[in-house]
């Protein structure tokens, strides 16, 4: 019986030793990082989009269209 008892504690030991080792580990790919990332580079392509959008809307889009329309807009 003590062998038994023994042999439990051992793999008992040998189990701590090994999930405190885990939990020591700072090897990984650092999931935190990498949803960072993802989320600063959804945000910056949101607000270079939103920065085209004004920009042809206000800027391109109307000049075009005058140009367009001095083009057609011939008198004889």
């Amino acid at each position: 019986m003590r062998k038994f008892v023994t042999r439990i504690m051992n793999k008992i030991t040998g189990k701590t030793l090994m999930a405190k080792a885990i939990l020591r580990s700072q090897c990984g790919e650092n999931f935190v990082d990498t949803a960072i990332k993802i989320l600063m580079a959804v945000v910056i392509g949101g607000l270079v989009l939103a920065g085209l959008y004004a920009l042809f809307g206000e800027t391109v889009l109307p000049t075009l269209k005058e140009r367009i329309q001095e083009m057609f807009n011939y008198a004889g």
